[in-house]
């Protein structure tokens, strides 16, 4: 197939599906942007066949490598990140990381209010089994990879994923507990 025929056909079937296929993307997804990206993947697939002509049912075959984009973007483990954990007072929501990064000019009441979440987060991460401990501080801490952190260890990369996803809930439950007691 020449070249520009190639091009004409992926143009048509951008136009024609490009926004049957986000409106069916959208709202099996968390946000926008993971829809654009499967959106985006799709294309890129699609444009790299080398046998566009010969696919007969195109919409079947896009609607088919679309679903099977979003389950993959489900089986991929994505680790949990402890800034996600959100602290809510009267004025709104504060994430844990915002508190802890905080400018000391903020009064001493958030000085104290910091030092007690940093006392908090290093006594959980003691009671973390050790290799737990070390992907968490490594990743959070060290800004290492969880690949590089797979490769030094000698580990499958899910496992890695796995122990830091049981570091941080662990985190999370403790510095939920401190919450729980600063308001109670």
């Amino acid at each position: 197939m020449p070249q520009q025929e190639k091009e004409n056909i992926i143009s048509q079937t951008v136009s024609k599906y490009g926004g049957k296929l986000m409106s069916y993307i959208r709202p099996k997804v968390k946000n926008t942007e993971d829809a654009e990206d499967i959106l985006q993947e799709v294309w890129y697939q699609f444009s790299s066949l080398t046998n566009l002509s010969e696919i007969v049912n195109v919409g079947g075959w896009l609607y088919r490598v679309t679903a099977n984009k979003i389950t993959d973007r489900y089986r991929k483990k994505k680790t949990e990140n402890l800034e996600d954990f959100v602290y809510e007072d009267e004025d709104g929501d504060f994430s844990i990381k915002d508190i802890l990064l905080m400018d000391e000019s903020a009064g001493p009441e958030v000085k104290m209010f910091q030092d007690e979440i940093w006392k908090k987060l290093f006594e959980a991460l003691e009671e973390l089994p050790e290799k737990q401990r070390l992907v968490y501080v490594e990743n959070e801490l060290n800004d290492r990879t969880l690949q590089e952190i797979a490769d030094e260890q000698g580990e499958n990369i899910k496992t890695i994923i796995s122990r830091k996803n049981y570091a941080v809930k662990h985190l999370r439950n403790r510095l939920r507990k401190l919450y729980e007691d600063l308001n109670s």
